[in-house]
């Protein structure tokens, strides 16, 4: 795996032999980024990455300007991993949270400009997210949730979705929850 832009353009990771995650692909990755880069600002944003697995849109973040990327994972070696690349890749801005993010949302009391989640695509809340983000009030105003999921999902009609973009079996659907 590589990262696609930024400063570490081009610097390449590779998750560990045991990691059972399904990382981004680079394409839907490249993709992603090319959208935020022209709709929103990363560059000093405050960013979480819930569900942060590899690292690989943390890392694409700070790459990219993002002045805190916070990374929740359930996995402590994920979470070791992201650590030490980023320390490898000299990036002091990611900080990994070994934590349920479910039981994150619920305690946390900090907001952020960009959410981005990338969920097993088979969680059983997987639906709940956008609801749960916006009820929870951690996307600060004119920021952006960013749910990845597959295509037996659909936001269609849900509050605060005003994008969704199809790349093969990756969807991502954008949310804004300024209007609602």
């Amino acid at each position: 795996m590589r990262i696609i832009g930024g400063s570490l353009k081009g610097r390449r990771f590779q998750p560990p032999s045991n990691f059972k995650g399904r990382p981004t692909t680079d394409y839907a990755r490249e993709s992603l980024f090319n959208i935020l880069q022209h709709k929103f600002e990363i560059q000093d944003a405050d960013t979480v990455d819930l569900f942060a697995g590899s690292g690989a849109v943390s890392y694409e973040l700070a790459s990219r300007g993002a002045s805190t990327v916070r990374a929740i994972e359930l996995s402590g070696s994920s979470c070791s991993f992201i650590r030490a690349t980023a320390l490898s890749f000299g990036i002091t801005q990611i900080i990994p949270v070994k934590a349920d993010v479910f039981s994150w949302l619920a305690q946390t009391r900090e907001t952020w400009d960009i959410v981005f989640a990338d969920p097993p695509y088979d969680l059983p809340r997987l639906k709940e997210l956008p609801k749960l983000i916006k009820e929870k009030g951690i996307v600060r105003k004119s920021g952006i949730f960013i749910l990845e999921h597959g295509p037996e999902h659909s936001f269609t009609g849900s509050e605060g979705l005003f994008d969704e973009r199809k790349y093969g079996h990756v969807h991502f659907s954008f949310f804004n929850f300024d209007e609602v």
